[in-house]
């Protein structure tokens, strides 16, 4: 299990400005501290995983949905 930002054993964001907390409307902001563009996933400082469907876990263990068919409209 990962810990979150602000947990017991986590580390606080060491950048500056400090990265957006998980709970904020612009979490997709923090910086990636983990990246697995093979396994489709990214790991955010705030402790959020953001998947390349634009899906989200929060280290709560809340989701947000998928936004991929937000973009579908969209010519490549």
């Amino acid at each position: 299990m990962l810990a979150s930002p602000g947990s017991a054993g986590s580390v606080e964001c060491p950048h500056q400005p400090r990265c957006p907390a998980a709970a904020d409307a612009d979490r997709d902001a923090a910086r990636t501290v983990a990246s697995h563009p093979e396994q489709g996933w990214s790991r955010l400082c705030n402790g959020v995983l953001l998947f390349e469907d634009l899906g989200e876990l929060l280290p709560a263990g809340g989701v947000i949905a998928p936004r991929r068919a937000a973009f579908a409209g969209v010519a490549a």
